[in-house]
């Protein structure tokens, strides 16, 4: 029985039906064309999906297949998406949001989204930062096993705060010098974890991906092992396919 449908985006040309793609609940994906938009969806076995691993990566596997198939410009749509109706697509997305859904589609025409997430260990930063300023390593060395002043508690902090928060400048200012001129828009969000220091998506175009690859790789050899990178060359264009609310 089916409780609706469940999308998962919308592409400029219809997927063909030689196309097997599974979906959630192993359901088979299917096309819907609405008035010149394609919606990937498949038939929706419940009413609310749980925000679980297993269909987080269900539905991220249905527009990565779609993207390898050759559907390169593609529209993602948030996970958990039911309708009961097309109409409710026609009224409450195409409707108002149909030029703003043309000019994303030519936004990412021949462009792919790609993400740096940076990570380091601020216990190991904070010890590297201290044989680097002997004078600050003195302050802190000798405040070990002696009661300390709450002035002398907050000033060192305060100081070795302010060293770590230069560090870290550091490290982001060589992921902008060496990534943002490849890229035609980036947008960096706030880090996800504590020990994440950096997080960024860039919109490059698709066929120069090696090129940026290969950018990322030889800021990882200068920073040797203090860093984790995680990179991503391959995923749905979320962050540079947002609708912005009217008013």
């Amino acid at each position: 029985m089916s409780l609706g449908f469940y999308l998962y985006g919308i592409l400029p040309e219809p997927l063909p039906d030689t196309l097997a793609i599974a979906g959630l609940d192993r359901q088979p994906v299917h096309n819907q064309t609405i008035e010149g938009f394609h919606f990937l969806y498949s038939e929706a076995k419940q009413t609310k999906y749980l925000t679980s691993r297993r269909n987080l990566l269900g539905h991220e596997k249905v527009l990565e297949e779609a993207m390898t198939a050759g559907f390169r410009t593609l529209l993602p749509l948030r996970f958990g998406l039911v309708v009961k109706t097309w109409d409710t697509v026609i009224r409450d997305l195409i409707d108002p949001y149909q030029g703003k859904l043309e000019a994303l589609f030519q936004k990412l025409e021949g462009r792919r989204e790609v993400s740096v997430k940076v990570f380091w260990e601020s216990k190991n930063e904070i010890e590297a930062l201290l044989e680097e300023n002997p004078s600050l390593k003195q302050m802190r060395d000798a405040s070990l096993g002696r009661a300390l002043s709450m002035e002398e508690v907050i000033n060192i902090g305060q100081m070795i705060e302010s060293s770590l928060k230069f560090r870290k400048q550091a490290v982001i200012a060589a992921f902008q010098t060496g990534l943002n001129p490849l890229a035609e828009e980036v947008i960096e969000s706030d880090p996800m974890t504590e020990e994440m220091i950096y997080n960024a998506a860039y919109l490059i175009p698709w066929d120069r991906e090696q090129e940026f690859s290969d950018a990322v790789e030889a800021i990882d050899k200068t920073f040797g092992s203090r860093l984790r990178i995680r990179y991503n060359n391959f995923t749905a264009p979320y962050t540079f396919a947002q609708l912005e609310s009217e008013g």
